[in-house]
């Protein structure tokens, strides 16, 4: 069976409809007025959320045109609602690990920081003056939330408190063991926090490295996901497509339930093939948080746990 003329007549209504839900939901989207930004931390973000609503917005009308073109294909709704859900979630399962790019850009970029923390330190800066100093130098992956840093101590805000709202921002285990340091030495003037900070940047390039070897490991896993998955949906088209007679079985309601189990359990396979192929987030081993309780401020320290400071 082929796609006819009177079957994408069929479907154009609904694209219509898809792409008037679209425009709607961007103009909602979309802030009636809003001032220019004034600081370039302010003006990144901004951009990078801009970018991001329009990955989501052409993500949603790929899956919503998929899911027309199959309904009014196949006469099917479970079909339709699959190849949705299929355009919605394929792409980012056969597709390369960003996250794991971004968290080892990120792991690099503080390395680099901290060793330029580190040589600004060692002619005689305070800490503060070396933030400051190293912040427009500061790595890509990180320069946004530093130079959010630099804004909150030129707005006078305390270093120590800073710094643990640049601990939230980063969220990454090895800014944690970095950022702990500095509160250390901010609220306590730890000595010999050069030396310190070098140690903390050879670990961190280590975790790096090692990251990088694993991701190298699961490459060959994640090929296979990606073969399996091409090999699935061309074996499905090419029998809706050459064999339709084989598929009428699914015509009926009993036949769109089974479909349905059927495409679900591809789903929860797909997703434990997912799970397999991609690195997982590692769970922070500090918090920065100042504890709740009263005393003098800036009293809080680096303790053990999770993000929540318990």
């Amino acid at each position: 069976m082929t796609i006819d003329t009177t079957t994408l007549i069929a479907a154009a209504p609904g694209l219509g409809t898809a792409v008037g839900l679209l425009l709607i939901v961007a103009a909602w989207r979309r802030p009636a007025a809003v001032p220019p930004p004034s600081h370039p931390s302010t003006l990144l973000r901004a951009a990078r959320d801009q970018a991001g609503d329009r990955r989501v917005l052409l993500r949603l009308a790929v899956a919503i045109g998929a899911g027309v073109l199959t309904g009014a294909a196949t006469g099917w709704v479970v079909g339709a609602v699959l190849a949705a859900a299929g355009a919605w979630f394929l792409p980012r399962l056969v597709g390369p690990d960003r996250a794991h790019a971004r968290r080892v850009a990120r792991i690099e970029a503080i390395a680099s920081w901290t060793e330029m923390l580190r040589d600004v330190l060692s002619a005689a800066a305070g800490l503060e003056q070396a933030i400051l100093a190293t912040a427009p130098l500061a790595p890509a992956a990180i320069r946004s939330e530093v130079t959010t840093l630099t804004a909150r101590l030129e707005s006078g805000q305390r270093l120590a408190p800073a710094l643990r709202a640049l601990a939230r921002e980063l969220d990454d285990p090895t800014a944690d063991l970095v950022l702990a340091a500095l509160v250390l030495a901010a609220e306590h003037q730890a000595r010999q926090l050069g030396d310190l900070l070098g140690s903390l940047a050879t670990t961190a390039r280590e975790q790096a490295a090692m990251r990088m070897r694993v991701e190298t490991g699961r490459a060959r896993t994640r090929t296979s996901v990606r073969v399996i998955v091409a090999t699935t949906l061309a074996f499905a088209g090419g029998v809706v497509l050459f064999n339709r007679a084989y598929l009428d079985i699914y015509n009926t309601a009993t036949g769109q339930l089974v479909l349905l189990l059927i495409g679900s359990l591809f789903a929860a396979g797909f997703a434990w093939l997912a799970r397999i192929a991609t690195s997982g987030r590692q769970n922070r081993v500090l918090a920065l948080d100042a504890p709740e309780v009263t005393g003098a401020p800036g009293g809080g320290e680096a303790t053990l746990g999770g993000g929540d400071g318990s």
